[in-house]
């Protein structure tokens, strides 16, 4: 077992700025497998992949989410061309589409407690949560042996279809008092994003995506976290527990 002083003896830090190209080639050089995982801007992404092209990195493992070059929000478009331009390379690759991450619920703590609530307007919608560390667990096994997932798509989620009525009861039960999730549109939901100084953008894409969870985009369940690690993926609970004191 490789403890924590060893592991950092075998670990170089190289910096490359995504939006310095020439700064990539010598971060990428003697690499063989790359895993890709940003705000996914396809400018910053596109020139990640095509210095991984120019270094010889043999495999991609590129997190991503539900893609789609129609779809109305703008990240999910993004995630698409740069998808389609990692596919054109021809390197071998490996996407892992992930569900709406659990770490999203710590944006809502400091709401939470100020106002023993949060609002949302992602209505009655089931998401399949997951834990970000499952996802790096995932992308660690496919890494260290990439050959066998060349070309494969993994569909990543947690292990139950929750809801923030969900999340609600379940802060409401950590924090011995109750939680309330308050419902608002999605119009509603991008203009308090943006009085809390989320760029107008962001807070854009944020409200449409919330509402097509609304609509039950979201509702997909799989256990692709526990066939490529061999461990069953973080619960709401559990998630809840070990970050209560940021929601207290």
């Amino acid at each position: 077992m490789t403890n924590r002083t060893d592991l950092a003896d075998e670990i170089e830090i190289v910096t490359g700025d995504f939006d310095r190209p020439d700064t990539l080639d010598a971060a990428l050089h003697g690499v063989d497998t790359v895993v890709l995982v940003s705000p996914a801007v396809p400018a910053q992404e596109i020139a990640v992949i095509d210095s991984a092209v120019r270094q010889g990195v043999s495999h991609i493992v590129k997190i991503t989410s539900k893609a789609s070059a129609d779809s109305p929000v703008d990240r999910r478009r993004g995630q698409a061309r740069i998808e389609a331009h990692l596919a054109a390379t021809g390197v071998a690759h490996t996407l892992l589409r992930s569900n709406a991450y659990l770490q999203n619920l710590l944006a809502l703590a400091p709401m939470i407690r100020q106002t023993r609530g949060f609002v949302m307007s992602a209505g009655d919608g089931q998401v399949g949560m997951i834990d970000a560390r499952d996802v790096a667990a995932a992308a660690t096994a496919i890494a260290t042996a990439p050959g066998e997932h060349a070309g494969r798509t993994y569909w990543l989620t947690g292990s139950a279809l929750i809801t923030y009525i969900d999340i609600a009861k379940e802060l409401s039960a950590t924090l011995g008092h109750e939680i309330e999730y308050r419902q608002i549109r999605p119009d509603e939901h991008r203009a308090v994003m943006i009085k809390a100084s989320v760029p107008e953008p962001v807070a854009i894409s944020n409200a449409q995506a919330f509402g097509l969870i609304a609509d039950g985009d979201a509702a997909w369940l799989t256990g692709e976290v526990a066939t490529l690690t061999g461990t069953a993926p973080r619960s709401l609970h559990t998630f809840i527990a070990e970050h209560a004191a940021a929601f207290a």
